[in-house]
C-alpha cells in the first residue's frame, strides 16, 4: 500500500519477531500433531486424565485455557496496542483495508457456519469458531515460502490477523460471559483504574502493573466473565512511552513486556495449550458424526468462508479505490493469503471451549472441523503461493 512515510520509529515486536513467530508455528504444529498421535494410541487414556487432574479445584486444562491462555492475551493486547497507536495500523488509510477483509473475513466464515447449525439451537454457539487467524501458524507457513511473497502481504496478514483477534476478544466478552458476579466484576474495575491511574501519572516502572494484573486477573476469574480477557485489558494500560510527550522508544515498558513475553508465548504457551486441545481420538468418533453441521461448518467456514470474506473484501476496496493494491503483489498471492487465514488452530480451539464447554462431545467433533479446515487452507494457500509471482 503506498503511503507517505511515517515518522521514525522502533520497529513493532511482532515484525522484529517475524522469524520468531514462524518458529513458534512450527512448534505449534508439532504439538498439535503430537496430541493427535498421543489421543489416538494406547496413551490416550493418559493424556485425557492427567488434562483433568485438579488443582485448587479446577482441572489442569481449565488452568492452561484460563491461567496460561491469560499471558497469550496480555501479549496479544500489547502488540493491538502499539499498532494501533504507532504501528501498521496507526492511521486510517492503514487501517481500511486490513479492517475490511478482517470484518468480511468473521463474518463469511460464521454465515456459512450457521447454514449448516442454525436449526440445531445446542450447535448455534459455535458460530465465532471459523472467525478467527492463527497468526503464528499462519506466518509459519508464509516463512516456508521466503522471497516468493512480498513483505507488504505479510504486513497485510500480520493486521488482518492483529483485527481478527481483537474482534476474538469482543465475541468472547459479548457472546461467552456467565452469569456476573458484580462485586468481583466491580474489584476486578477497581484494579484497572488503578492501573489507568499509574499510566496517567507516568509510572513506568512494570512491577505494580503485572503485582494488580494478577489481582485483576483473579478477580475476573470469580466475576463470570472469561479471565483471559484481563490479560487484554491490562495490556491497553502499559505505558507505551518512557516519559511525558516522548517519542515511542525501545526502552519503554510495553516493549520491554513485548521482548520479554514473545518467546515465552510463541515457545511454551502456545504449545501447551495447543498440545492440550488438539488432541481428539479419531476412533471414538463415527463417520457420520464428522460429516455432521459442527464440523462441516466449521471447516467449510474456516476454508472456503475466509478466502471469499478476505479476498472478496481486498479486490472490492482496491477496485472501488478505496485502498491501494499491496505493494509488489499479485492478485493469486493475495489470494493465497486469504486462504491463509483460514488457519484458525488456537483461537477456533479457544473459542470451540467456550461455546461448547471443556470436553464436551461438541467440543470434539469441533475440533475436528479445526483441524481439517487449518490443514487444508495451510496445504492449499501453500501451494498458491509457491507457484505464484510477483507480477500479476
Amino acid at each position: 500500500m503506498n503511503h507517505t512515510a511515517p515518522r521514525w520509529r522502533p520497529a513493532s515486536t511482532l515484525r522484529q519477531f517475524l522469524a520468531t513467530e514462524a518458529a513458534g508455528g512450527y512448534i505449534l504444529m508439532a504439538a498439535a500433531a503430537a496430541a493427535l498421535i498421543v489421543a489416538n494410541s494406547p496413551l490416550s487414556g493418559f493424556y485425557a486424565h492427567t488434562l483433568h487432574i485438579e488443582f485448587a479445584g479446577h482441572s489442569l486444562l481449565h488452568w492452561i485455557n484460563d491461567g496460561l491462555m491469560a499471558v497469550f492475551f496480555l501479549l496479544i493486547g500489547l502488540e493491538v496496542k502499539r499498532e494501533l497507536v504507532d504501528g501498521e495500523l496507526s492511521t486510517n488509510s492503514r487501517r481500511i483495508l486490513p479492517g475490511a477483509a478482517a470484518f468480511a473475513g468473521m463474518a463469511v466464515p460464521a454465515l456459512i457456519y450457521l447454514a449448516f447449525n442454525y436449526q440445531d439451537p445446542a450447535h448455534r454457539d459455535g458460530w465465532a469458531i471459523p472467525a478467527a487467524t492463527d497468526i503464528a501458524f499462519a506466518l509459519g507457513v508464509l516463512a516456508l515460502l521466503g522471497s516468493r511473497v512480498p513483505g507488504s502481504l505479510k504486513i497485510l496478514l500480520t493486521a488482518i490477523a492483529i483485527i481478527d483477534d481483537l474482534g476474538a476478544i469482543i465475541i468472547i466478552a459479548v457472546a461467552y460471559t456467565a452469569k456476573l458476579d458484580f462485586l468481583d466484576l466491580g474489584l476486578a474495575g477497581a484494579g484497572l483504574l488503578m492501573l489507568v491511574g499509574l499510566n496517567r501519572f507516568k509510572v513506568t516502572a512494570l512491577a505494580p502493573y503485572l503485582i494488580i494484573g494478577i489481582f485483576i486477573w483473579y478477580e475476573t476469574l470469580l466475576s463470570g466473565v472469561h479471565a483471559t480477557l484481563a490479560g487484554v485489558a491490562v495490556a491497553l494500560t502499559i505505558p507505551l512511552r518512557t516519559a511525558a510527550n516522548e517519542a515511542v522508544g525501545d526502552h519503554s515498558p510495553l516493549h520491554k513486556l513485548e521482548h520479554a513475553l514473545a518467546p515465552i508465548v510463541a515457545f511454551i504457551i502456545v504449545p501447551i495449550f495447543g498440545f492440550a486441545n488438539a488432541g481428539v481420538s479419531l476412533l471414538d468418533i463415527a463417520p457420520g458424526t464428522a460429516l455432521g453441521g459442527v464440523p462441516v461448518g466449521v471447516a467449510l467456514g474456516l476454508f472456503l468462508g475466509k478466502q471469499l470474506g478476505v479476498f472478496g473484501a481486498i479486490w472490492a476496496m482496491v477496485k472501488l479505490g478505496f485502498a491501494d493494491m499491496p505493494v509488489d503483489a499479485s492478485w493469486r498471492q493475495i489470494y493465497g493469503v486469504a486462504i491463509l487465514c483460514g488457519i484458525g488452530f488456537t483461537m477456533s480451539l479457544f473459542i470451540a471451549a467456550l461455546a461448547f464447554g471443556e470436553g464436551s462431545a461438541e467440543n470434539e467433533i469441533a475440533k475436528i472441523g479445526i483441524l481439517a479446515g487449518s490443514f487444508i487452507s495451510a496445504l492449499v494457500g501453500w501451494f498458491v503461493l509457491n507457484g505464484s509471482r510477483r507480477s500479476a
